[in-house]
């Protein structure tokens, strides 16, 4: 394998990108103090606040006070050097957001799907675009202003054949074709992400998992899902499947049995996500629609916490993570008492005991990890000055 010769402008590009992510990691910051984290002498610091600011990427805003000296200017990543597109997708609609390429939100936009008789996968992405479009005229900006968009979605795109795999509730969804015809509608490369991979990543850098590199997150909502973080890596599997834990086999469930294909499958309701996904929560609860008032029984929240221990320790006897967090509606309604029973539970379902957290994330934890994957992809693009 070739190695990349440490050129002058490859030097250049690398302090460039260095001072950029200091940047956006703390704020603004003085030349002298970018010098210090940089270990960069001030002469060198200066010529590439000099070129980046030329090129639109930072800016000076304002000055540091209350030293002795001169006031020293202070630098930040220029907000409007570059702009995203996060969405989350779900049956019953789109939230798009649009942010600059600091992470502050700009414009954000929901979609409620409506059936309609016209082709489902033309609906589709005339959903996606009414959704960007609304979060983007919110935000005073256009489609040219957009670098990159994320798509959250529940399921996962099959990197051998671009489909969208366990996920038969969206319908529209499954074309190998649909990637490239939402990019050509929004004018920017789109990635579609799983959702619980995405709301992962918000755990990993914003979330109760900051502190550890390997975790497992359990998503259980209206459906139930696991994302997988190994040595602070995502584990995807062959055909991005890892953490399909919903269609898990489990005493008491039915099978997930049926069609194997894309598009649906005969008995989705069953394993895993039949004994602790939302709807199996009210039905504990005889019909109870409000998940917190269902989680208020002392009895119902047993039955649930004994029945995700009892899955939750087939995954920990696999990965043997460090951490567990709990998240999605069932875990927010249940809080520290779920969490509590199913640490209790766990006891002696498995040999390893990781840490249970309950997610504490305020926003969608999907948005944001689709926000945080697109502001990466975005400043990988725009932060690269090796072209310059």
């Amino acid at each position: 394998m070739g190695v990349t010769p440490g050129t002058p402008s490859v030097l250049r590009a690398m302090n460039d990108r260095a001072a950029l992510d200091l940047l956006v990691a703390h704020g603004p910051l003085t030349r002298t103090r970018i010098g210090e984290l940089t270990g960069l002498s001030k002469p060198t610091t200066s010529q590439i606040l000099g070129r980046l600011e030329a090129a639109g990427l930072v800016r000076t805003t304002g000055s540091q006070t209350g030293r002795p000296g001169p006031n020293a200017l202070l630098y930040e990543v220029a907000p409007d050097a570059a702009h995203v597109a996060a969405l989350s997708a779900d049956p019953t609609g789109i939230t798009a957001v649009v942010a600059d390429i600091t992470g502050t939100e700009r414009g954000r936009r929901r979609i409620e799907a409506v059936a309609v008789a016209e082709d489902v996968r033309h609906r589709t992405a005339q959903l996606v675009a009414e959704a960007v479009e609304g979060a983007l005229q919110q935000a005073g900006l256009g489609h040219d202003d957009l670098t990159a968009t994320v798509i959250g979605t529940p399921g996962a795109i099959d990197p051998h054949t671009g489909q969208l795999r366990y996920a038969p509730h969206l319908p529209g969804w499954h074309s190998r074709t649909l990637r490239a015809e939402l990019a050509e509608v929004l004018g920017t490369p789109v990635s579609i992400e799983n959702d619980v991979n995405l709301a992962a990543l918000a755990e990993q850098y914003e979330g109760a998992a900051q502190d550890h590199d390997d975790f497992v997150l359990a998503y259980v909502d209206e459906g139930v899902g696991a994302a997988i973080v190994l040595g602070g890596m995502l584990l995807r599997g062959a055909t991005g499947g890892a953490g399909e834990i919903g269609y898990m086999p489990l005493p008491g469930a039915p099978l997930a049995r049926g069609d194997d294909s894309v598009h649906a499958r005969t008995d989705a309701g069953g394993g895993f996500q039949s004994l602790v996904a939302a709807p199996a929560v009210r039905h504990l609860a005889g019909g109870v629609k409000n998940l917190g008032e269902a989680l208020s029984s002392p009895g119902v929240l047993d039955e649930v916490a004994r029945r995700l221990a009892t899955g939750l320790a087939a995954v920990v006897a696999v990965v043997d993570p460090e951490l567990v967090v709990l998240s999605g509606q069932v875990a927010q309604a249940g809080g520290d008492a779920l969490r509590e029973r199913v640490e209790r539970e766990l006891t002696g379902l498995a040999l390893p005991r990781p840490l249970l957290r309950i997610s504490e994330l305020a926003d969608d934890p999907i948005l944001t990890g689709a926000l945080r994957t697109a502001l990466t992809q975005a400043r990988d693009t725009v932060f690269d000055t090796s072209n310059a």
